[in-house]
């Protein structure tokens, strides 16, 4: 089961946008580069699912592109702020939800968990990924993102970012290594391998490729 969320609890709503109003360049491509990614799988026919959609920065981006876009995040300040945020969209679809409690059955053509998903949704990333492919319709496809190796030293600049703006605790120098960020204040982020998210493809059991955007994203993608 998810255990207590640091997003719900923590870094959410405000918060969680002044995260992504970052001063690093290298960052603002790796944000730009991960969405535009997904938009180039889109026809316009898609009804897309994100899990952990925080305030919207994602599908801000997706909808105009979508038939339907639904989001759920665990915090209801965020889903709040979301929809302020995302008023204008008429296709659009948003719920306070603990992704783990999910019980979506064949809705969509694609599910997104992107931006170190599978990390910020504390739980077992095998039973949610199972939860995700339950959710996709034939042919459907499930998209979750990590960070690439290649991004851990701009990674650490951005959560030491974080920290200065006292968004997130005073990052561990000690704890932090091996692509695990930890902050004193308790927050702890890990980050899927390659071989893990190939063992993770391996274990749901259907098609899956592993991709790497702009040498900061790795998506794996399976295919129902």
């Amino acid at each position: 089961m998810c255990k207590e969320n640091y997003y719900a609890k923590s870094l959410n709503s405000q918060k969680l946008f002044q995260v992504y109003e970052t001063a690093i360049p290298r960052v603002k491509q790796y944000l730009d580069e991960e969405i535009n990614f997904i938009k180039k799988q889109f026809t316009g026919n898609e009804s897309v699912f994100e899990i952990g959609c925080g305030y919207g920065r994602i599908l801000k981006e997706l909808y105009p592109y979508a038939k339907a876009v639904t989001g759920i995040d665990i915090s209801e300040d965020s889903i709040k702020f979301a929809k302020e945020f995302l008023k204008d969209g008429s296709n659009i679809y948003l719920e306070t939800m603990d992704a783990y409690k999910m019980n979506f059955k064949e809705e969509f053509d694609m599910v997104l968990c992107l931006q170190n998903g599978l990390s910020a949704i504390k739980g077992e990333p095998e039973e949610l990924i199972q939860k995700c492919i339950k959710a996709l319709k034939k042919n459907g496809r499930a998209y979750f993102s990590t960070y690439s190796s290649k991004f851990w030293n701009i990674r650490l600049d951005w959560f030491k970012e974080q920290a200065d703006k006292k968004l997130l605790g005073e990052i561990d120098e000690e704890k932090t290594k091996d692509g695990i960020i930890i902050c004193k204040d308790g927050f702890k982020a890990r980050t899927f391998t390659e071989k893990d998210f190939d063992d993770l493809g391996k274990k749901s059991g259907l098609e899956y490729e592993i991709k790497e955007i702009d040498e900061s994203s790795l998506f794996l993608i399976i295919r129902n």
